[in-house]
């Protein structure tokens, strides 16, 4: 039996906060898992959002992909081991069972008000 290895990578993007700017912090930056591997991913925004967040997935090469948005929401055709939920400025994204095709870059995006931040 072949033991495989994905990476996913946190996409991190720390905004200077001086023009009013929401900034997102997201931890941790990279992981490494298996498939069956339960990932989290955390997103703290500096002032509340009250829920107006999106998780996206981006591919080497590709367009980014929503995964879910608000505090409960999934676009048709998302798996539903994808999950987010958090209020005010502390989000979760949770993959309850890594495949092998979930390797990407992963990262949270605040529309609660503009300019939009990642």
């Amino acid at each position: 039996m072949r033991s495989h290895t994905l990476l996913i990578s946190v996409l991190v993007f720390f905004m200077k906060d001086a023009s009013g700017q929401i900034v997102m912090t997201q931890t941790p930056e990279s992981l490494s898992v298996s498939p069956g591997d339960r990932v989290t991913i955390n997103c703290k925004a500096s002032t509340s959002i009250s829920s107006n967040i999106a998780w996206f997935q981006q591919k080497s090469g590709q367009a980014p992909k929503l995964l879910f948005y608000g505090s409960s929401s999934r676009p048709s055709g998302v798996p539903d081991r994808f999950s987010g939920r958090g209020s005010g400025t502390d989000y979760t994204f949770t993959i309850s069972r890594v495949e092998a095709d979930d390797g990407g870059d992963y990262y949270c995006q605040q529309y609660s008000s503009f300019p939009l931040t990642q």
